[in-house]
């Protein structure tokens, strides 16, 4: 076994990138403070071809380097926006027809290991502030909450650890892994 090289990873160009499908997945970042955490968004939701990516509230924006530092170039590959409000962001996304769910430690969570979406369902994963998590005002409004299982004695998951997690079980349970 060895190290595969760059060019053996067969990766998209940037321009192969912007024209494949993508999947029906939007991050929406609720009032994330660190902007290593806003690229690593990015990384991840290029990794896992996500649609977008829209950032609320005190949320930064690219272009910044603190950003790109994480995120190295998935600002460019990634589409995104801002929105003032993350309550009016999910209720546009929900009249677009996507299925808004919190990630979350709240009552009645479905656990992700027992969620099974449909295969070509639109969702729209809401992260929130790390200090706060997602503003229960969201919570409320949203059509559910995904809760990671954790074994341990910490509370939480770093933001960027739990997109990736989450991600990463959505798209493989969807089959566009």
């Amino acid at each position: 076994m060895r190290k595969l090289k760059n060019e053996e990873l067969n990766r998209l160009s940037p321009e192969e990138f912007e024209s494949t499908e993508k999947n029906p997945i939007v991050l929406v970042l609720d009032n994330v403070r660190s902007m290593h955490n806003v690229g690593s968004a990015f990384r991840t939701g290029d990794a896992f071809a996500v649609k977008e990516i829209v950032l609320c509230g005190i949320t930064a924006t690219p272009p910044h380097r603190e950003i790109h530092k994480t995120a190295l170039g998935a600002t460019d590959t990634v589409k995104w926006k801002h929105e003032k409000d993350t309550i009016a962001a999910c209720k546009a996304l929900q009249a677009e027809g996507y299925r808004v769910l919190a990630v979350e430690q709240a009552d009645n969570s479905t656990s992700l290991e027992t969620f099974s979406p449909q295969a070509d369902e639109k969702l729209a994963l809401v992260f929130g502030n790390e200090v706060f998590g997602v503003a229960d005002e969201v919570i409320t409004m949203a059509d559910g909450c995904l809760e990671i299982p954790q074994y341990g004695t910490k509370h939480s998951l770093n933001i960027s650890v739990s997109i990736g997690v989450v991600v990463w079980d959505v798209v493989s349970k969807m089959g566009n892994s």
